[in-house]
């Protein structure tokens, strides 16, 4: 059975945050081949939710959400999006999506959402109601995109 929790980083167990961390790494740095400042500091800020999914006392998904402004004026984010290896063929990643909109919503429910989406996932996001407003750029030495989600009540 999956269970979700989502919390401030105060409230994360020192083993649940070095297994979100840990995850995190593995495939952002280790498996993208991408050295990158992993630990930027918004993890740490008292708006900043941390939603993660347990599968069997196994972390097999997590999702960072940040208020509105902490990343993007005026807009809320979800980043650091992630599935652990094991849980990808099990379309994990787009029930991750779902519950990251929906707590990102409830929390900030006027803030539309911004997101900085690495390119071969653009249609990934479009399927979560994301649009693309950017051009392609260059991040950490991956394309990306900038993608943008209205709120439900303007939807």
């Amino acid at each position: 059975m999956i269970t979700w929790h989502c919390q401030p980083f105060n409230e994360l167990s020192t083993h649940i945050l070095y297994d979100l961390l840990r995850l995190r790494c593995d495939v952002f740095v280790v498996e993208q081949n991408c050295p990158f400042p992993e630990l930027d500091g918004l993890d740490t800020l008292p708006s900043t939710q941390h939603l993660f999914a347990l599968q069997d006392n196994q972390l097999v998904a997590y999702a960072r959400l940040l208020a509105e402004g902490d990343s993007y004026s005026g807009y809320s984010s979800i980043g650091r999006v992630v599935v652990a290896p094991q849980s990808r063929k099990d379309k994990m990643g787009h029930t991750l999506m779902s519950h990251a909109i929906k707590h990102a919503t409830t929390l900030w429910p006027t803030s539309p959402i911004k997101i900085g989406a690495q390119s071969h996932l653009e249609n990934f996001y479009k399927s979560h109601g994301f649009i693309t407003v950017s051009a392609p750029y260059m991040e950490d030495g991956i394309e990306h995109y900038i993608m943008t989600r209205e709120p439900e009540i303007t939807r």
